[in-house]
């Protein structure tokens, strides 16, 4: 496990591992509510060269960008909504998928199905300073 402690303002570090360690699969962002999960796939979009606003998919479930990059929030729909909907195979599509609120059990899901998979967990250590702990599975 990989830990890093940084200002939101400067995230490089972390953008940087995640982006060119991890072309391909699924990360996991696990953090508190406003802890900079959002932030972060703004980050690693904007690493990879896509000029794209991203924004939370909280209430519509996935956001696309350049066909590499999607991103997805389960908080409102949870794992079993969203398995219901077929997303299993969406996330076997080559490209980056950033799930926010994922848990143990999708991990355990994804790594059954041979999808590769990361973890991302956000601590909020104050308004600027975030620490970041990577888990490569």
């Amino acid at each position: 496990m990989k830990r890093y402690i940084l200002s939101l303002d400067n995230i490089d570090e972390v953008v940087s591992d995640v982006a060119s360690h991890f072309q391909n699969g699924v990360v996991i962002l696990r953090g508190d509510l406003a802890s900079g999960k959002t932030t972060l796939v703004k980050a690693i979009v904007a690493h990879l060269g896509i000029d794209e606003d991203v924004t939370s998919p909280t209430f519509s479930l996935q956001h696309a960008y350049a066909e590499k990059v999607f991103h997805y929030d389960i908080y409102n729909h949870g794992l079993e909504h969203f398995m219901a909907l077929g997303m299993l195979e969406e996330l076997e599509r080559e490209g980056l998928h950033f799930i926010e609120w994922g848990d143990d059990a999708l991990v355990s899901l994804l790594r059954d199905a041979g999808i590769n998979v990361i973890t991302v967990d956000i601590k909020k250590i104050s308004d600027k300073e975030r620490e970041y702990s990577i888990c490569t599975y």
